[in-house]
């Protein structure tokens, strides 16, 4: 059994490859890839494994956008400790779907199924009415507005008046239309899982932004483009070119 695993956790990432050597001692650890950009080169340069156990919140974005740039036909378990998610998780050839922290039972279970679907019971390996009772109980509820700090007091930001999220020497902050920058507790990859993704797309590792504050896009280098931001950014914004065509496909629909 060959497998991938796309982790950005190091401590989650060992705890994930030992766990699954424990399980199955047989099984040929591949590679453990912390983003979306080292995961895409590694498929397109490698045969496709077994199996990949991937996180959905990964370095520079969701790994949905790997399954989105190249579809793959092996099983997929996911693991997250979001479970907005699980829906669109099914939708990509999962095998199964497990929250963080990883209990060494559940990922058991887990490797059962892939052994059955590898065993040539495909249809066991997905429930179908598990499938159905998630996507007919979802009710994702996305924030609609943050506490910050504003000098001596709290107060609460309407999601409508920001305009991007964005990381600085290790701190994240909202930066709201009118032009203020405010701290914010949670980082980048918190807050994409709970911002509407309608609204808000992950442009790279420092950059979360709204749909309405991007004003200009200049073609770039090896296939990036460049983003202005209304109010502006200090920083250049480059998209990657793995990541260009996710972004283009977003302001289009």
């Amino acid at each position: 059994m060959k497998v991938v695993v796309f982790e950005d956790e190091k401590l989650a990432s060992e705890r994930l490859v030992e766990l699954i050597q424990e399980l199955r001692p047989e099984a040929n650890m591949l590679a453990s890839l912390k983003s979306v950009e080292a995961g895409l080169l590694w498929l397109q340069n490698n045969e496709e494994p077994d199996l990949i156990v991937s996180d959905i919140q990964l370095l520079d974005g969701s790994s949905f956008e790997i399954f989105d740039q190249y579809p793959i036909k092996c099983p997929v378990i996911f693991t997250t400790a979001y479970d907005e998610y699980a829906i669109k998780a099914f939708e990509v050839n999962s095998v199964d779907y497990l929250l963080k922290p990883i209990q060494k039972q559940k990922l058991s279970s887990a490797l059962d199924k892939y052994d059955e679907r590898a065993g040539g019971q495909a249809a066991q390996g997905l429930d179908i009415e598990k499938i159905r009772e998630a996507i007919q109980g979802s009710n994702v509820q996305y924030k609609s507005r943050f506490l910050v700090k504003f000098g001596q007091r709290i107060k609460a930001v309407p999601v409508e008046q920001i305009a991007y999220f964005f990381s600085q020497d290790k701190l994240t902050y909202l930066m709201t239309f009118e032009g203020k920058k405010l701290p914010l507790d949670q980082t980048l990859e918190e807050l994409e899982a709970v911002l509407n993704p309608n609204n808000y797309f992950r442009v790279n590792r420092k950059f979360v932004v709204h749909f309405d504050a991007v004003s200009d896009i200049h073609p770039y280098f090896k296939g990036r483009v460049k983003i202005e931001l209304q109010p502006a950014s200090s920083e250049d914004i480059v998209i990657s070119s793995d990541k260009t065509p996710l972004f283009k496909q977003w302001l289009d629909q």
